[in-house]
């Protein structure tokens, strides 16, 4: 909990690579529904941190920053995140290859698996930030349209999550493995966010390197109840269902690679927002019952949490051939489709038809819950 009874409302936007665009989705059945709804907090992680960072950039109104939120995201294309041409797959593998054979000589250096430079040009050109710096997030909070905004990246030096923050009369904050960096955000923070590990290369901020913020992220609340908020919606990209089974009397074969690398990129995104909505709830609790609650600096703070009503990830084998074919050539030689699980496919189908779908399933998701929004929200 955080010392600040500002009780500000908060959207905290979790990762997902492309399933992120479920989140537009969502939005854009809450801009419709509460068109005059603004959130003076906002933290994101990962690809949440694209959606957050587009937000808090722009000096347009809620539906119509949303709308252009969609087309961003309608527009995007897997080769506008990294390369997928022959030439430059094949001369990262033979990188990687040469470093395994040299025994990490400097004569091999290798980042990522995979080229980002589209992606840095893709988000500069989305967020009209051509030297990086995003410039409306200061206009935003100089005219009180913002209050903070956090995005949050993993420090590959000393392990721990930072959130690096931008706002007003923001307290900086230390807790174990996780801390807190006052900024001007930029560009590169979100790229950092991005950064899967070993799939795209680690970025520098300051003089440490940062990747994917979903790797250390215990609290994923945190950030924006140090930041002011009183009230969250936090949407994941995680679904909380129940998983297909194993067919009984059916020996399992072996899982191909891309069944590991899958649930390796899951514990990434596997939000911990379960069990801090729980710590957090039980918080609450002791801060209404406690007689002297005012004194412990403390406050609580209302919280919805969404999660998709589908699971995301297993949609992704029905667009799989969407993939550029050489990319796909490799991903089906890790076993995309021997996999009962498409955790990998969904994370890097950055593809038309599979974004259209993940926008549609959660626009569909936020016009359900309307009536528990507008509940929530107190309308």
């Amino acid at each position: 909990m955080t010392t600040n009874n500002s009780g500000k409302l908060a959207l905290v936007l979790g990762g997902g690579g492309a399933r992120a665009a479920y989140q537009a989705g969502f939005l854009r059945s809450m801009a419709r529904a509460f068109p005059d709804l603004n959130f003076p907090v906002l933290t994101g992680v990962s690809a949440g941190a694209i959606n957050a960072a587009h937000l808090a950039n722009t000096s347009e109104d809620f539906p119509q920053a949303v709308e252009r939120l969609t087309v961003l995201w309608s527009g995007i294309t897997i080769d506008q995140v990294f390369r997928t041409d022959m030439p430059s797959l094949a001369a990262i593998m033979l990188r990687w290859a040469l470093r395994l054979v040299s025994g990490g000589t400097p004569l091999s250096p290798t980042r990522g698996l995979l080229d980002t430079a589209p992606l840095c040009k893709f988000l500069k050109e989305a967020l009209a930030s051509p030297d990086g710096m995003l410039r409306g997030i200061d206009e935003n909070i100089r005219v009180g349209r913002l209050s903070a905004v956090g995005i949050t990246t993993t420090n590959y030096g000393n392990a721990e999550s930072v959130t690096w923050a931008q706002g007003t009369d923001i307290p900086v904050w230390r807790r174990p493995g996780r801390q807190s960096m006052m900024t001007t955000l930029t560009v590169d923070h979100i790229l950092a966010s991005c950064a899967l590990p070993l799939f795209f290369p680690a970025v520098q901020l300051g003089d440490d390197w940062h990747g994917d913020g979903g790797l250390r992220l215990t609290a994923p609340l945190s950030p924006a109840l140090h930041l002011g908020a009183g009230k969250m919606i936090a949407i994941s990209t995680q679904y909380a269902g129940p998983r297909p089974e194993t067919k009984p009397g059916k020996p399992a074969s072996y899982p191909p690679p891309a069944t590991i690398i899958g649930l390796l990129l899951e514990s990434v995104f596997l939000d911990m927002l379960d069990s801090d909505a729980l710590a957090m709830s039980r918080v609450n609790q002791l801060l209404i019952d406690h007689p002297h609650a005012l004194e412990s600096g403390m406050h609580s703070a209302d919280l919805l949490l969404i999660r998709p009503s589908r699971d995301l990830a297993a949609i992704a084998n029905q667009f799989e051939r969407e993939l550029p074919r050489t990319f796909r050539f490799i991903s089906r030689g890790l076993g995309t489709r021997e996999s009962r699980r498409a955790d990998l496919l969904a994370t890097v189908l950055f593809q038309p038809r599979y974004i259209a779908r993940m926008m549609e399933i959660g626009e569909q998701d936020g016009d359900r819950r309307r009536g528990e929004i507008a509940e929530f929200l107190g309308r």
